[in-house]
């Protein structure tokens, strides 16, 4: 057996005890089948042999024909995107995030506009070695943590019962589309 530098295990130092000359327990022995479904994926199926001889087989398409149970469920999901209920999530959800995201991103870019137009302006110092241009930087992360704190709290307060409320009903709806338990 070698090991990752290419050399045999137990050569280099002499020692060869028969601790080290046996193989690891948990490695795989070369025989392994790997049940890896990517493994070798891209070359079968382009007539190379299998190693028996015999053209591979090939490898089944990605798309399956669904079972009625599928197309079931799939159409509780397109219900409940239409629902009302969704809907209002939805719009909840971009009332804050479009501001949210606009005014970050003025923010961020009158922050660069400014260092790189107006440097005068940026270097005028506020106290002591403290500029203008660093406090602006720090403004940067703060920001960053008061829009995620504002976030989450809108998250909690606005969206996160109606969303848990709409996530029930789709798993009640798709269980009794595919009838009975998952």
């Amino acid at each position: 057996m070698q090991s990752s530098n290419g050399r045999a295990r137990g050569d280099g130092d002499g020692s060869g005890d028969s601790a080290e000359s046996r193989e690891d327990p948990g490695a795989v022995s070369r025989d392994a089948r790997y049940e890896d479904p990517w493994y070798d994926a891209l070359a079968t199926g382009w007539g190379e042999l299998d190693g028996t001889g015999m053209p591979a087989r090939a490898v089944p398409g990605a798309r399956r024909e669904q079972d009625a149970a599928d197309v079931r469920a799939r159409d509780v999901y397109l219900e409940v995107q239409r629902s009302v209920a969704f809907q209002e999530v939805r719009s909840r959800y971009r009332g804050f995030v479009v501001p949210g995201v606009a005014a970050f991103l003025t923010w961020y870019v009158a922050y660069v506009v400014a260092a790189t137009t107006a440097p005068g302006v940026m270097a005028r110092p506020v106290v002591g070695a403290v500029n203008v241009a660093m406090l602006a930087g720090l403004g940067q992360f703060l920001t960053t943590f008061l829009f995620t704190w504002a976030y989450a709290r809108h998250a909690r307060l606005r969206r996160d019962r109606a969303a848990l409320e709409l996530r029930w009903d789709t798993q009640e709806l798709t269980r009794g589309a595919q009838g009975g338990a998952l």
